[in-house]
């Protein structure tokens, strides 16, 4: 039994849900190898190599490839799928993008977002915003996963030593074509991958109260969310946003200011490892789930929070 793992990288390095994905693969048990489509992406390459429990990279290199579209990643999945029993991908916007289109092209069922290994035909996923767990048995040949990174622990970056094979990608499908990417340039950590994330709601009140959040955030280096009322709300831009149709985070520290716990928000946080709420409302759903909350005003509880750490 072999696994294939789609590497999300930005042909200099590769993402962190990479290396949650293959944690997740090494549950199922078997070879590993990972797919790495790209442009000049020897180093991407080299890296993957390097993690343990890694047995091969294939490595895709060719200027059609420099943007990860799924027109033109899928036919590689397809193309290799005969060679593997799981086809595994993060549960990134990545992943959710090229894996479906290799799905159907396979004529499979995807499993999607899957969050624990029973064996290698059988995983746990979410339903109805995290407020259910299917347990899912797949009896197709090769099983296309994505994997949600913040529930399997990391492989390492180093003690492997992996072959590298070259593959030579076909000719771009011309389906899709790249235009640009506009990318919001931060200092602060990746939110997906922060070990600390403060987090806004409504009750901020202004895209200019949010100050108060960047503060505290930037005292302790954490990244920055927002609840999805305040992505509407315009205080910040959307891809602040965490919950169920946002991003989903599992940081050691989670602090969430003003924000109610709608169960969509809950569903993308509260497999942190520690959440902290601050909410003037006593009967805010998000005290359910906090392991330490404080009932007071965040205008005055915050600004003192920041000054005494």
């Amino acid at each position: 039994m072999s696994i294939l793992i789609l590497a999300e990288h930005d042909n200099k390095t590769i993402k962190s849900a990479t290396l949650n994905t293959i944690g997740a693969a090494s549950q199922i048990g078997g070879d590993i190898h990972v797919l790495v489509a790209g442009a000049n992406c020897d180093a991407v390459a080299q890296e993957a190599a390097q993690i343990a429990g890694v047995t091969k990279v294939i490595k895709a290199d060719a200027a059609s490839l420099e943007h990860p579209i799924a027109e033109n990643i899928a036919p590689i999945l397809v193309d290799l799928a005969s060679n593997y029993s799981h086809i595994l991908a993060p549960a990134t916007t990545f992943g959710k993008n090229i894996l479906p289109r290799a799905a159907a092209l396979l004529d499979t069922q995807q499993i999607s977002d899957i969050i624990a290994v029973e064996s290698a035909d059988t995983f746990k996923r979410p339903v109805y915003a995290g407020n259910a767990i299917a347990t899912v048995k797949s009896s197709d040949a090769i099983k296309l996963i994505t994997v949600r990174g913040t529930t399997f622990d990391a492989a390492a970056t180093s003690g492997g030593s992996a072959s590298i094979e070259d593959y030579n990608a076909p000719e771009a499908t011309n389906l899709t074509t790249f235009v640009k990417a506009e990318l919001s340039v931060s200092e602060r950590p990746e939110l997906t991958a922060a070990k600390i994330v403060v987090s806004g709601g409504r009750g901020v009140g202004s895209e200019e109260n949010f100050a108060i959040i960047e503060k505290l955030a930037d005292k302790l280096g954490a990244a920055i969310g927002a609840s999805r009322a305040a992505v509407d709300a315009g205080y910040v831009p959307n891809d602040y946003q965490v919950g169920q149709t946002g991003k989903i985070v599992a940081p050691d520290l989670y602090i969430a200011i003003g924000i109610s716990g709608a169960i969509q928000h809950l569903a993308g946080m509260k497999g942190s490892k520690t959440i902290v709420a601050i909410n003037k409302d006593a009967d805010a759903p998000i005290f359910a789930i906090a392991d330490y909350g404080l009932v007071a005003d965040l205008f005055d509880a915050v600004p003192e929070l920041t000054e005494k750490l």
